[in-house]
């Protein structure tokens, strides 16, 4: 997994660097809402926003802003737009199966907008199952490792119940099974780790390794994908080695 963590991680930052290009608030905003129309809201009973409180603190979104969310979900606030979560699947350059997870209030209007950057730049919107049997969702959790034994964290991830541990520089990055997330994130915590985000990903079954040319394609769309409003999360099947990331970290 050490090529799937590393491109994460070079996302994670690029968000953290560019919060007009991610809209991290708004985006925090809208899953904490969602989270709390789905599951109530209160965090210690709603393990979903718990994590969407807690992701949305290490971005410092503001209280107030956190808990205006909660009341919109839970019907206290009914100012503000109302929120549906929809995927969208298809391909891109060079036949890369695309993922893409939002959360919108209009939703014709998303789809038209999903479509239109996946036919502008060289792919195609398939119809819902067309590739996602090609993803397995996990949870992903992100700790930062400076001043960490690589060898004592990793045997910490595994005893809290991660199925994976990866690290590069700054980051050990803990994949979990889809439904052990929230758990393995508290057993981290209560262990005296931080945690940087913890989230669900979809990571693909099968990927396709790519040459430069048909990744910088395929990156320049997922960059219109990100800069979306509506658009949570883009997964694809891209394999890049090496130099190939190098240069992803550039555009």
């Amino acid at each position: 997994m050490a090529g799937h963590s590393k491109w994460a991680n070079i996302r994670h930052k690029k968000a953290k660097e560019d919060k007009k290009r991610s809209k991290i608030f708004s985006k925090h905003i809208k899953e904490i809402t969602v989270a709390a129309r789905e599951g109530g809201g209160d965090p210690d009973g709603n393990p979903r926003l718990s994590l969407a409180i807690d992701n949305a603190k290490a971005d410092n979104v503001p209280k107030d802003n956190i808990e205006r969310a909660i009341k919109r979900g839970t019907g206290e606030d009914t100012g503000g737009a109302s929120y549906e979560e929809a995927t969208f699947e298809g391909y891109g350059p060079g036949g890369i199966a695309y993922f893409i997870e939002v959360t919108t209030d209009n939703n014709n209007r998303t789809v038209g907008e999903i479509r239109h950057i996946f036919t502008k730049h060289g792919g195609n919107m398939g119809t819902s199952g067309s590739v996602g049997y090609m993803f397995e969702q996990k949870g992903m959790i992100q700790v930062p490792s400076d001043d960490l034994d690589d060898e004592e964290f990793m045997l910490a991830a595994i005893d809290a119940g991660a199925t994976d541990v990866d690290t590069d520089d700054e980051m050990f990055v803990v994949f979990t099974e889809r439904e052990e997330l929230f758990e393995v994130r508290n057993r981290l915590e209560k262990s005296g780790y931080d945690i940087e985000s913890a989230t669900l990903i979809r990571e693909a079954v099968t990927e396709t390794k790519v040459d430069e040319s048909t990744a910088e394609a395929n990156l320049k769309m997922m960059e219109k994908f990100e800069d979306n409003d509506d658009v949570n999360n883009v997964f694809t099947n891209m394999l890049m080695d090496e130099e190939t990331i190098a240069l992803a970290e550039n555009i």
